[in-house]
């Protein structure tokens, strides 16, 4: 019994006989006489009985048609369920931090609005992490910063980030590494890629960072830069999501700050909900958040750093 067997059987019974279940499913009528007997035969049972030009539902032909009825109906929900052009189903995203609290909010809620019958999972991790989530399938798609590093990866860019060194307002401009008078890092955990590109950019000066305080949130970090416990590497776009942003001072790195976050997923995880976020992304977003360096505070430093 398949499910082509079940079609034809459902539409004789819909159609009220053989010849009329030819006309629909635009087969010939000695075709659709001999799958039927060939159903019989496989179920051992007869499904109809045959009065003259007339047929009618054995009860053991109705059992069956109410059976058809149902596969062919869980068979057609699959179908769809299935089709990658319907956006639907469950989409897990992991993201940075920083992405999650200055760029996903709106991105997500107007990607609701769009595909209402997607369920959103997110979750934030660095960038590392996220990339090993991604690989173990634990999530469909990650907000990562560049490289990638992973040739079977692929990737679109999502947003365009400015990092800044953040600092007391007391420190002196910070144009190169040897102006940090505390070589003392707020970061992330190991795995952060701003996190490393500040490591990279230090190591410049041929020595690496002195003292690493790891912290769970960009508000833990901006304050304890502003106690002057130690320096720290942020989005712009962070620091912008502030109301009443404490007293600091702002550091750009020009084109070392420069960084494109992406949107990363495994090619064969490529559903149709997923392509719909990468829709919504396309071109990269600029950084609309980011606070004019003139609209700063006078309270906030903000020295020219060098690359």
């Amino acid at each position: 019994m398949d499910l082509a067997a079940l079609e034809i059987f459902r539409t004789v019974v819909e159609a009220g006989g053989i010849t009329r279940a030819a006309e629909r499913l635009h087969r010939v009528q000695s075709n659709v006489t001999t799958r039927i007997r060939q159903l019989e035969q496989s179920l051992g049972v007869e499904l109809f009985i045959r009065d003259g030009r007339r047929i009618v539902l054995t009860p053991a032909g109705q059992t069956l048609f109410d059976y058809a009825c149902r596969i062919l109906q869980l068979t057609e929900e699959a179908r769809h369920a299935v089709q990658p052009s319907h956006p639907h189903g469950r989409l897990r995203i992991a993201s940075m931090e920083s992405t999650a609290a200055s760029r996903l909010p709106h991105v997500l809620a107007a990607y609701h609005q769009r595909c209402p019958e997607v369920e959103l999972e997110l979750v934030t991790l660095p960038t590392r992490q996220a990339l090993d989530a991604l690989r173990r399938f634990e999530v469909d798609c990650a907000f990562v910063a560049e490289p990638l590093g992973d040739p079977e990866l692929v990737s679109q860019p999502a947003f365009e980030e400015e990092l800044v060194i953040v600092s007391s307002t007391g420190h002196r401009p910070i144009r190169t590494p040897a102006d940090i008078e505390r070589a003392t890092l707020l970061a992330f955990e190991s795995g952060c890629n701003y996190r490393t590109r500040f490591e990279q950019w230090y190591g410049q000066c041929g020595q690496g960072v002195g003292r690493m305080i790891q912290l769970g949130s960009y508000h833990a970090i901006v304050t304890c830069a502003a106690a002057g416990i130690g320096v720290a590497i942020v989005p712009r776009s962070v620091l912008a999501l502030y109301r009443n942003l404490p007293q600091i001072g702002i550091h750009p790195l020009g084109e070392t700050g420069r960084v494109t976050t992406v949107l990363a997923w495994h090619p064969s995880l490529g559903s149709a909900a997923l392509r719909a976020l990468a829709d919504m992304l396309a071109p990269p977003l600029t950084d609309p958040l980011a606070t004019p360096l003139a609209d700063l505070p006078d309270t906030q430093q903000d020295s020219r750093a060098v690359a």
